[in-house]
């Protein structure tokens, strides 16, 4: 396996498998309309976030979620149901999320080829520098504990679910892949089956003299406004950054960079290795066992695919039970016919649909 040497900003990028998305979204393949498919009913609602509160960038406390309920849901007054939790990527939130996978086609898709009912959940988890890397930090708030802890329990409060790990599960794509491997390791007691598209930012990443354009921008961030005016690359460090060295004392960003006056800062860049999840996954070993199963794949033509092959190998070496999946297309070309035709037939066939069962 060949290791190349990056630029912080550059790894980043491509860790996120987003290179192609500075100018505009790329192209998805939508599967077609399934005939007969029953709708489900869409409800956008507002979560507080307890985990997120006194956060030191001001992000919204409130999060908006997405969810879909079955086409059965209104009529069965009795009948409780397993949940879905589905995590977007970096630069999109929930909303752009729902697009890019086109729900509720592909979920009403899903269900009329066959995969029993089940309750979906779209958290948005966007913040000031465009994403929170599922990750907890002062600077941010603490977005794994909310997906883990805060959103569950409100799932949980609101809907009729079947409230038990083995009828939850947990997936996501990109910087959504990311953070079902990451909560997914840490909150097994939560989940019972994780499903891992395109994960970024697996591998500690190495550094390299810093490119000083991108550094001069960044040194003159003061405001929102400035973060919003960046380019892609400067303010995806920047999102990693507030996620992974947070600094309290160092407004208004309240973060370190990997870099400062053209070096490279190592303790900062420990910080990042250490929420690498390549690098803590062997103290989440016995939490990986409890998983009924886990399902990971990767387009041919994504730059994920050397990271995610290494998180297969690394379930492999310990025997835990995982699929792998290198299919054909790039990081986001085949997102939605994944969704509806891998993703809804994976939790169909693990997730619990009645109390008890295991």
């Amino acid at each position: 396996m060949v290791t190349t040497r990056l630029l912080p900003t550059t790894a980043l990028l491509v860790g996120m498998g987003l290179a192609l998305r500075l100018t505009a979204q790329l192209q998805t393949e939508v599967p077609a309309v399934v005939p007969g498919a029953k709708p489900v009913a869409v409800e956008r609602i507002k979560i507080h976030g307890t985990a997120l509160e006194g956060n030191l960038e001001g992000d919204a406390v409130d999060r908006e979620v997405f969810v879909f309920l079955p086409p059965n849901y209104a009529q069965e007054k009795s009948r409780r149901y397993p949940v879905l939790y589905a995590l977007h990527g970096y630069s999109i939130g929930a909303e752009q999320w729902t697009h890019e996978i086109h729900v509720p086609q592909t979920i009403e898709g899903a269900f009329a080829q066959g995969a029993k009912e089940m309750i979906v959940v779209l958290p948005d988890s966007k913040t000031l520098h465009n994403g929170s890397m599922y990750s907890s930090s002062v600077t941010t708030g603490d977005f794994e504990l909310f997906v883990a802890h805060d959103l569950v329990a409100y799932i949980d409060s609101h809907y009729r679910t079947l409230p038990d790990r083995d009828s939850r599960g947990l997936v996501g794509h990109s910087m959504g892949g990311y953070g079902a491997t990451r909560i997914g390791m840490k909150h097994a007691d939560v989940f019972g089956s994780l499903y891992i598209m395109s994960p970024c930012c697996l591998s500690p990443r190495a550094a390299a003299p810093a490119n000083p354009k991108i550094e001069k921008a960044l040194d003159a961030v003061k405001t929102p406004e400035d973060s919003a005016k960046l380019q892609f690359f400067a303010r995806a460090q920047l999102a990693s950054a507030a996620a992974w060295s947070p600094d309290p004392k160092k407004p208004p960003l309240y973060l370190d960079l990997p870099t400062k006056n053209g070096e490279a800062q190592p303790e900062v860049l420990a910080k990042w290795t250490a929420n690498a999840p390549l690098a803590f996954i062997d103290q989440y070993i016995g939490n990986l066992r409890r998983y009924r199963t886990i399902a990971i794949d990767v387009g041919d033509q994504d730059r994920l695919r050397v990271d995610t092959e290494k998180l297969h190998d690394a379930l492999d070496k310990y025997g835990i039970a995982n699929t792998f999946e290198v299919y054909s297309g790039t990081h986001t070309s085949r997102v939605a016919d994944r969704f509806q035709n891998h993703v809804m037939p994976f939790f169909n066939k693990n997730l619990c649909f009645q109390a008890g069962c295991k």
